[in-house]
């Protein structure tokens, strides 16, 4: 017997997030918004191609970790900077 950890198809299906096209459907959801806004602002088909590479540098990232862009939502709201950062060179835990 292997001495990992044994994984059943139904646990991962059910602890992985909503993904859509190799991303998660929010970060799908804010590409969309993102292209929107970007073809809003510049009136040209190009935003189509900036949402594709943003599109795709997601796709890069979500493989490793699905959840990547929630644990840095989560980080950036939960740790912010402090005021003697260059000096301790670190963040800590809002109270």
């Amino acid at each position: 017997m292997a001495a990992g950890i044994e994984r059943t198809t139904v646990f991962v299906a059910l602890t992985r997030p909503q993904m859509f096209a190799g991303v998660t459907y929010s970060f799908f959801i804010l590409n969309g918004v993102i292209a929107a806004e970007l073809f809003l602002i510049f009136k040209s088909f190009w935003a189509l191609f900036a949402a594709t590479i943003i599109h795709l540098i997601g796709v890069m990232l979500c493989l490793r970790e699905p959840r990547i862009f929630d644990i840095w939502i989560t980080r950036v709201s939960r740790c912010p900077r402090v005021r003697n950062f260059r000096l301790w060179q670190c963040n800590s835990y809002r109270p």
